[in-house]
């Protein structure tokens, strides 16, 4: 027969399984609380302590320990306990002084305030701004751009140009189109001093310019590939050649529809009737304001961060020929950029902008 006390069944209520099972699925769980909640539920199921213990790599006094908080206390007995510890010496009043006047007030000599600046007007230790500041989210240091659109189509335009990228139409090529316009070639004054251990490249802080250039520009949404052309000018004429050059680099079954912003070469009288006597062409324009709906504006962030913004060019030619060699590497493995979220999503992520910023002085 057996020995020791009888151990009475474990029996879990509906919503107490659902809260051991969320924890279990929840990433940001800790894990001794996973590990908690994982042993009850195997309890539950019939399993003995011995057998629970072995199953999850436990001591049979480990299980039975949280086996009898959760008797007593159910789902808060599996919590970890408040720990005695050294009284606090920042109170809540001193945290709401520092985070109203983070918000709500400026420094007398600066645009924003600074841990140091902060520490010295509320008597504080400059750690202890810091800890209250990534307690609240606050980066007073930092700044991010941003611009709603006005366009009376907003709506329409997001829904169409989303549903090209989620769900590009049968024998079609999807394009997104723009302009780089007046790429600056510059030469520093002084030859560059290469990175060695324990020293970053440097370089002067000034420059000579040579010349500019625009890169004309189509991003194959399906494929990443990139038809490029660089021009001295920027007008319809050039946009017209560029028009041209994706003419010829398009197989002539397929239809093309093409993502442009709204700049006025795009739409003079003579892109009009050139468009007219091809009508494989669908023209889809971004709203006004809206140019990061255009994926090719990704594709010049990483033109600008690889090869443009550390360059080095004595010449016009020289930094068009460099382009086009980008361009042709990443052709030779292109990547597409993969757009994610629906347009219900963004215009819903807009809506709660709006709302967080028109309740912001309330």
């Amino acid at each position: 027969m057996p020995i020791g006390r009888p151990i009475p069944p474990l029996t879990l209520t509906d919503e107490e399984r659902e809260t051991l099972e969320r924890w279990l699925r929840r990433p940001t769980t800790a894990q001794a609380l996973a590990q908690r909640a994982r042993v009850i539920l195997s309890c539950a199921s019939g399993k003995t302590n011995t057998r629970v213990a072995r199953e999850q790599r436990l001591t049979k006094q480990t299980v039975g320990k949280w086996r009898a908080r959760f008797f007593t206390a159910r789902v808060d007995g599996l919590l970890d306990e408040p720990r005695p510890g050294a009284p606090r010496k920042i109170m809540d009043a001193d945290v709401e002084r520092v985070v109203t006047a983070t918000l709500e007030t400026k420094p007398r000599d600066a645009t924003h305030w600074s841990t140091r600046a902060m520490a010295a007007r509320c008597g504080l230790s400059q750690s202890t701004v810091s800890r209250i500041w990534r307690a609240f989210g606050l980066q007073p240091h930092r700044t991010e751009a941003f611009k709603l659109s006005k366009d009376p189509l907003f709506i329409e335009k997001v829904r169409d140009i989303v549903g090209l990228y989620l769900d590009p139409p049968d024998r079609a090529l999807v394009l997104c189109v723009d302009e780089k316009s007046q790429i600056q070639a510059l030469d520093r004054t002084q030859p560059l001093l290469p990175m060695r251990p324990g020293q970053v490249e440097r370089r002067t802080h000034d420059y000579r310019r040579h010349g500019t250039t625009s890169l004309f520009a189509a991003l194959d949404v399906k494929s990443g590939g990139i038809i490029g052309r660089c021009h001295r000018r920027h007008r319809a004429v050039e946009f017209r050649q560029f028009l041209e050059t994706i003419e010829t680099a398009v197989p002539a079954e397929l239809e093309i529809h093409l993502v442009l912003d709204n700049y006025a070469t795009h739409k003079t009288p003579q892109i009009r009737r050139w468009l007219a006597k091809r009508p494989r062409y669908h023209l889809h324009f971004t709203p006004t304001g809206a140019s990061w709906l255009n994926l090719v504006e990704r594709w010049f962030a990483l033109l600008t961060q690889k090869q443009i913004r550390r360059g080095t060019h004595r010449s016009t030619r020289a930094l068009e020929t460099a382009i086009s060699e980008y361009i042709a590497i990443s052709n030779e493995r292109p990547k597409p950029f993969i757009w994610t979220k629906t347009a219900d999503e963004i215009l819903l992520s807009i809506e709660r902008f709006c709302r967080r910023i028109s309740d912001s002085a309330h």
